[in-house]
């Protein structure tokens, strides 16, 4: 249970990363990719808070080197390509749908709660050996 409190916890935490450094994107660039862009920034600032987090304190993880540690980022990364895809998906559609920056977010909300649930599943078989 302390496990699945704390990576509910971190997911919060990366949420508010990502959506928030989204949003600070879009104010400080409303350029013709000003979207794609936020949401570029949004998932590498989330994927890396998100990472050294669950490295930490939920999968108690020791790395050994630089060079292990690459490669586990890099393993933690790929994993995250399908959950950033339904992620996207999410954001992309509400903002579709709903044409409105809030709902936007809210779809960006859903996905990730989505995709970290998904991602758990993954970093824990294939990641976090």
């Amino acid at each position: 249970m302390r496990i699945a409190l704390g990576y509910a916890l971190f997911a919060v935490i990366a949420t508010i990363a990502n959506i928030g450094s989204q949003d600070i994107s879009l104010m400080v660039y409303g350029g013709s990719i000003s979207l794609i862009t936020s949401l570029t920034l949004g998932t590498a600032i989330g994927l890396v808070v998100k990472y050294s987090l669950d490295k930490r304190y939920i999968f108690c993880y020791q790395i050994n080197n630089v060079r292990h540690e690459g490669r586990t980022f890099y393993l933690y990364a790929v994993m995250g390509l399908a959950t950033t895809a339904i992620f996207w998906l999410f954001e992309l559609g509400f903002d579709y749908v709903f044409d409105s920056k809030q709902m936007r977010y809210v779809g960006g909300m859903v996905g990730l709660a989505i995709g970290y649930y998904t991602k758990y599943q993954l970093d824990r078989r294939y990641v976090f050996t």
